[in-house]
């Protein structure tokens, strides 16, 4: 079942919003290739965790 819309599964409640939008969107793409909606929940806010950590180092290597 694809999220949208804040109807986000139950494990991205108290995640910060950006975090759960993240998360929803990789989720959704893994539902489209056929991934089963468990698998595809947990790897959703995995790989949107590291995304924002890799960001976050980003900018800090930017600014030095």
């Amino acid at each position: 079942m694809p999220w949208y819309n804040g109807d986000y599964p139950p494990s991205y409640k108290n995640q910060p919003l950006k975090l759960q939008e993240k998360a929803v969107e990789i989720a959704n793409a893994m539902l489209e290739e056929g991934e089963e909606e468990g698998t595809a929940i947990a790897t959703g806010l995995k790989l949107a965790r590291e995304y924002f950590e890799n960001e976050e180092k980003k900018k800090t290597k930017d600014k030095d």
